[in-house]
């Protein structure tokens, strides 16, 4: 069966129109506003009977539950979201002075084997197609009480399971369907896409005339340093990184942010001059990040072991000096599993036993 919220309007008007005759065109914006809302097809009042039940044979329309929630002492909701087919992705609701911010999963795991995530442990199961990114928004929205009318949710970072360029054309049909205006209109300047720098496809999306904003998980300032952390650095220098960076910024003059885990060997006076030379002719912003560790981390990659706060501090004053603007993320939701894949990883072990 097909997931529905993979079909824009327009998709949408097309199949009714072939499933059945005399369709009246105003059908299939009726059902479009009710899966904006999240709703079953057997909540959709004023659709005929007869079509709520063509719809349940040819669509899936609820492809994303909650399975889990919890909630952090700060606040923050962490989910694990279950599939269609069984599989299992993670979402967290963060709420901030602006709004609400989801961060989103676009893959079943990660094949980027980057050391500090647990996403990519087990390795990639599936991509998530376009329709179940936009249904972890919608669930979400439902369950705390927003509508396609009243939105909770005011941002969405695609930065939970998976590398969203690694699913490249799912995660920009996404974009396209939850900022369509007759959809859940969120605003493309709204959506922060994070990767962990895929050259080729950064090229790409500079080219599809989005407004989003474009982060790229950094982590080091030498190739060296990199390839300890990072095995997307044995495929992409930083010189074929920063060739793809500049141009995305020439392209789309939207400000670049840089994600930068506080590590022992990255935080250093030379690092922060590194920084400022790499991003020569960019506007951008720095996004500092105290690691969260997993268990495995540290003892397996000793290359992870964690900036001391005072490091920490003279590496923030060094960006300051160098004209850099900077901040440190507020760790939130570290008593619920809060990093990438963890709880997911937690509930895939337990599953084993």
């Amino acid at each position: 069966m097909k997931i529905i919220y993979d079909l824009s309007l327009k998709e949408l008007k097309e199949e009714l129109e072939n499933l059945i005759q005399k369709m009246p065109r105003f059908r299939a914006g009726q059902i479009f506003a009710w899966l904006n809302d999240y709703k079953q097809f057997d909540e959709m009042t004023n659709i005929p009977t007869e079509l709520r039940e063509l719809l349940k044979e040819k669509y899936i329309d609820q492809p994303v539950k909650i399975e889990k929630e919890f909630i952090s002492k700060d606040g923050t909701r962490k989910y694990l979201f279950s599939l269609s087919d069984g599989n299992t992705v993670e979402g967290v609701l963060m709420e901030y002075k602006y709004g609400n911010t989801l961060c989103i999963s676009t893959q079943c795991g990660c094949r980027m084997g980057c050391a500090f995530c647990a996403t990519g442990i087990d390795g990639l199961a599936r991509n998530l197609t376009a329709g179940e990114m936009l249904a972890e928004i919608l669930v979400v929205n439902r369950h705390i009480g927003g509508t396609k009318a009243d939105r909770k949710i005011t941002n969405v970072v695609l930065m939970g399971c998976g590398e969203p360029l690694d699913n490249y054309d799912n995660v920009v049909k996404f974009i396209r369907l939850v900022s369509d205006k007759e959809g859940f209109n969120l605003s493309q300047r709204n959506i922060s896409l994070s990767t962990c720098g895929l050259a080729d496809n950064i090229k790409r999306l500079a080219d599809e005339n989005l407004a989003i904003t474009l982060t790229i998980s950094l982590h080091a300032t030498t190739d060296e340093k990199r390839k300890k952390i990072m095995k997307i650095a044995n495929a992409y220098s930083l010189k074929e990184l920063f060739f793809a960076i500049k141009y995305y910024f020439e392209k789309t003059k939207r400000r670049i942010v840089f994600e930068y885990i506080e590590l022992d060997i990255n935080t250093n006076k030379e690092d922060a001059e590194r920084i400022k030379e790499l991003c020569k002719g960019l506007s951008y912003h720095m996004n500092l990040i105290p690691i969260n560790t997993t268990p495995h981390s540290e003892k397996e990659n000793p290359a992870l072991k964690p900036a001391s706060k005072q490091k920490a501090s003279e590496f923030w004053e060094n960006l300051k000096e160098l004209g850099i603007s900077a901040t440190t993320r507020r760790t939130l939701g570290s008593d619920i599993a809060g990093a990438c894949g963890q709880l997911r990883r937690s509930t895939i072990l337990n599953q084993d036993k």
